[in-house]
């Protein structure tokens, strides 16, 4: 059926009637227009359609390019579509962990890339050189100059290595001294082998010896390696002076230059001190300064180490010993205090002087007299100025 062209109008062409949508005939769908001001896509437009595409919800789809058919489980699949929803995850794992959706309870971990996998230690290639050949050690030689390193302290100078020689209690594992060092000892090499039978001299230059010392040691051309001396208990220092009227014993609180330490000892032999006792945590060890500083002494004094030092005194106090502390700011001098019997002379560390704890444990306070214009003496100074003062007084 056609309409009716209106009267006084111009013909033009006739347009059929729509069926109706019930006889299964829709009008033509027209692509969708841009919005206003802006440009429409290339791909959307009329012109740049590719033949043998089509409108899917909005969206012209372009006809896949022709050529050979791919095969295997892909094969057919259409690579112009998004994933469908549930098949991956929304959000992008962090490296090196996975993600699980919780409506799916499926975890997905991170593919390693490339990159990635040539840092794994089991794909690393192998080193194109040859493994090195570990060439077995030349056994080490005895004697001189070789072997495992030998236990024991070096003692250097000539009255440290007397006195060494002299001790019993001293256990000599090598000695080695020039022919002038030899000469001051014992006179000569055969007098030295009739005095010191059990042990063995070693020749050797003053170059030799000063490369088994510390540096700049003044060695004299002797030099004595030997086991330290055995631990003394304080109790054993008590026994031996429980029958004497006048004893002294020098106390040190935290004296750890090891230098002062040998030069009271080496005060202490010379004016007869029956002990040095020094706390065990804050004194120096058995050394060769220490040794070279007390010039022998250290083998004619005993070191006394104990843990508690105001327990120490406190067995002395026992024995019968007066305990006298000495500090700068005590009220009466040494000589005042007209000390005599059985005195433990408390001397305290450079600088410091003597702490809280041990002042208290103390029977009396005394200071040296001297002069206003030095605040204070070193504390092997001030130990030896007391001890003259006490072998004065006995």
């Amino acid at each position: 059926m056609t309409k009716r062209k209106h009267p006084g109008r111009s013909s033009g062409p006739v347009r059929p009637e729509y069926l109706s949508s019930s006889e299964g005939h829709r009008p033509p769908r027209s692509p969708a227009r841009p919005a206003a001001g802006k440009r429409p896509e290339a791909h959307k437009t009329a012109d740049n359609r590719a033949e043998g595409g089509k409108w899917v919800d909005g969206r012209y789809l372009k006809a896949a390019a022709p050529g050979p058919k791919a095969k295997g489980p892909g094969a057919g699949k259409r690579t112009d579509r998004r994933p469908e929803p549930g098949h991956y995850p929304k959000a992008r794992p962090e490296a090196g962990k996975s993600s699980a959706r919780p409506e799916t309870g499926k975890y997905f971990p991170r593919p390693e890339s490339a990159k990635s996998s040539k840092a794994r230690p089991e794909n690393r290639r192998e080193p194109s050189h040859e493994p090195l050949v570990e060439h077995p050690r030349a056994p080490e030689k005895a004697g001189k100059g070789g072997g495992k390193p030998a236990r024991g302290n070096w003692l250097y100078g000539l009255h440290a290595v007397k006195a060494a020689l002299d001790n019993p209690r001293r256990k000599v594992l090598r000695l080695l001294a020039t022919d002038e060092a030899i000469a001051a000892i014992a006179g000569n090499r055969s007098s030295v082998k009739e005095m010191y039978p059990q042990i063995a001299v070693e020749p050797a230059t003053r170059e030799l010896i000063s490369q088994l010392l510390p540096p700049h040691a003044v060695h004299q051309g002797a030099a004595l390696l030997a086991d330290p001396l055995g631990d003394v208990a304080l109790e054993d220092v008590l026994d031996e002076v429980d029958d004497q009227q006048n004893a002294v014993v020098l106390v040190l609180d935290q004296v750890t230059d090891p230098q002062n330490v040998g030069a009271i000892l080496r005060s202490a032999a010379a004016f007869n001190v029956a002990a040095v006792v020094v706390p065990d945590r804050h004194s120096p060890p058995e050394t060769a300064a220490l040794a070279k500083a007390a010039s022998g002494a250290i083998e004619i004094v005993p070191l006394v180490r104990v843990v508690n030092l105001a327990r120490a005194l406190e067995q002395l106090k026992q024995a019968g010993f007066w305990t006298a502390g000495l500090a700068g700011e005590a009220t009466q001098t040494l000589a005042a205090a007209n000390l005599s019997g059985k005195i433990a002379l408390v001397l305290g560390a450079e600088g410091e002087g003597l702490r809280r704890l041990t002042r208290e444990h103390c029977d009396i306070l005394v200071k040296l007299p001297i002069s206003p214009r030095m605040e204070s003496l070193n504390v092997s100074a001030a130990a030896a100025v007391a001890l003259y003062e006490l072998a004065r007084k006995a």
